[in-house]
């Protein structure tokens, strides 16, 4: 298993974490209104120097050119691979295929570990609801890896043969948060076994999809559709999450949102709103044969029901996925009941409700014990009530993933501060000595 199986250090001070969220600035690489602003020392200098307002404001236009430029340069084309190209990386496919427990690889589809054009890649072969061309798949992909942010596995390209499509992703060392939850090997043991660490990869996760709703700069309503707890890969050493198949929904052409790409026509704003907000309903385009993509186990109640997909659905789906890592819980289980002698279907959903009903003491009976009951109980209660929000059966009740994250971020914040007040102290000698 590629995460670190070390508990975090206290090396990782709150200086470090604040660079990580909130993410969106630092993801979005949008152009800023101005450098000067930014900049405190390029500011301080435009008001000290000997040079005329002539003069500053050409080396201002020429900073934001330089800025510009430095943008377009990290911003990476996407390659339409030649399928010779993904056949001779795999040994025509032959090559051993990489398993979901040491990668990036994370999904029942067929993929493989390989070098692409110098590049440490998995390649992920998926068949397309609907065929595309070669000139639709360029234009779709010149959308989608414009969008770069921390907790997304970034989409390098992709190529097309037959019924199907290759997509290429950057290599991402680590463990899906399956196996670090539920290691089938030591079930007793998880690397994940402080609050800190969960909480690392909630604030992640969260800020993650909150880029994929609202923040990806493109005025598009983009759904991921595939979020699970086998689709988010932790890395070490500071167990920071990563969500993986952004963009698999799109090229695919999973959803009608696909439309919304090629014609680059919605101008749907992206601003946070509240539950009472109206949502685009997209529609699968085989939502008649009643196939889903995913496991069941986090679909939302209309998806099941109707075969829409909305970004709602990704809401419900995250919510599942922060009520399996508190619990460290199958999202769906099925349990021997002695007095029946049936097995009675339960989820984590209903063993949230159930602890959250009993007050604080069923909390601390239902939150992973694989962490010790060290936790601050407080935050823990807050975390779970949001969750049990974002699983609510009514989509309209279901929170904002800009709303979701901010208040994950506070959570967070709080939980450092618990975090300070218990640390052992430093500094103190203890002298033993005969009374």
């Amino acid at each position: 298993m590629g995460a670190n199986t070390s508990e975090p250090t206290s090396s990782r001070t709150p200086r470090t974490r604040s660079t990580q969220f909130p993410r969106t600035p630092a993801s979005h690489l949008s152009p800023s209104p101005s450098t000067s602003e930014s900049n405190p020392t390029t500011a301080a200098y435009t008001n000290t120097s000997s040079y005329t307002k002539d003069t500053s404001w050409d080396t201002s236009l020429s900073c934001q050119s330089s800025l510009s430029s430095l943008r377009e340069s990290l911003s990476e084309n996407p390659h339409i691979y030649d399928i010779t190209e993904i056949r001779t990386a795999t040994n025509n496919f032959l090559a051993k295929r990489y398993s979901s427990t040491s990668s990036s690889a994370v999904s029942a589809a067929a993929c493989w570990r390989c070098n692409l054009r110098g590049r440490d890649t998995v390649v992920f072969q998926r068949k397309f609801r609907r065929k595309i061309q070669t000139s639709q798949l360029k234009e779709r992909l010149s959308i989608i890896c414009r969008s770069n942010h921390m907790s997304i596995i970034k989409l390098l390209g992709a190529s097309i043969s037959g019924d199907h499509i290759y997509l290429v992703y950057e290599f991402i060392q680590g463990s899906n948060l399956v196996e670090c939850l539920r290691n089938p090997r030591n079930p007793s043991y998880t690397v994940l076994s402080t609050w800190i660490s969960r909480m690392q990869i909630a604030t992640d996760l969260a800020h993650g999809l909150d880029y994929v709703h609202n923040n990806t700069g493109l005025n598009l309503s983009i759904v991921h559709n595939h979020i699970k707890s086998s689709s988010i890969i932790v890395t070490e050493p500071f167990f920071n999450a990563k969500i993986c198949h952004f963009g698999t929904t799109q090229l695919r052409s999973e959803t009608d949102a696909i439309e919304t790409l090629e014609t680059g026509s919605s101008k749907r704003e992206t601003e946070i709103k509240e539950s009472n907000a109206s949502f685009r309903e997209l529609k699968r385009y085989d939502s008649g044969d009643r196939h889903f993509e995913g496991l069941r186990d986090y679909m939302s109640p209309e998806f099941r029901s109707s075969g829409s997909v909305t970004q709602k659905s990704d809401v419900f789906a995250f919510g599942v996925v922060i009520l399996e890592l508190l619990s460290g819980e199958e999202p769906l289980e099925y349990r021997y009941d002695k007095e029946t002698g049936d097995f009675l279907r339960t989820s984590v959903i209903d063993t949230a409700t159930a602890a959250m009903a009993e007050g604080r003491e069923g909390l601390r009976q239902w939150v992973d014990r694989r962490m010790n009951d060290s936790f601050p109980v407080e935050v823990a209660e807050k975390l779970i009530r949001l969750a049990l929000d974002c699983v609510h059966v009514d989509p309209d009740n279901r929170p904002d993933m800009g709303r979701v994250a901010g208040k994950i971020s506070k959570l967070y914040l709080e939980s450092r501060i618990w975090l300070d007040n218990v640390k052992v102290p430093t500094g103190i000698s203890v002298s033993l000595a005969p009374r």
